[in-house]
């Protein structure tokens, strides 16, 4: 069992920057794939970036491709996603999750996720 706490959200002027945290729990962190999803409500869950286990692949949606930086440190067992020039199409809830087998784009690849953390752009 993994369990994820997401930090760092909050609420941010467009253009600005800000950089949100998932610790894991767990010996096996080195061991998996981690993304970052956001949620509005009444959409689905959207892919935002992977990292493989490694750290060394990364994976973007084309929404935040060169705005956004997934990254990982093993020391602390945390992976982080820096957000660039945000735009308040960027607002969302933010779920970090860990795919055991790869470094997917697709919720349903996930098997483990944290409670999310709000970022709200204003315009």
């Amino acid at each position: 069992q993994v369990q994820l706490v997401e930090s760092g959200g909050g609420l941010v002027q467009a253009g600005g920057s800000l950089r949100i945290s998932c610790a894991a729990s767990g010996r096996t962190f080195s061991s998996y794939g981690m993304g970052w999803f956001r949620q509005t409500p009444g959409k689905e869950r959207e892919f935002v970036a992977s990292i493989d286990w490694s750290g060394g692949r990364t994976r973007y949606a084309d929404s935040v491709k060169g705005r956004f930086t997934i990254s990982r440190e093993y020391a602390k067992n945390t992976v982080y996603l820096r957000m660039n020039s945000l735009k308040p199409e960027d607002t969302a809830v933010y779920y970090c999750a860990v795919d055991r087998t790869g470094w997917g784009i697709r919720a349903d690849d996930y098997d483990y996720w944290g409670q999310g953390t709000q970022v709200t752009v204003s315009s």
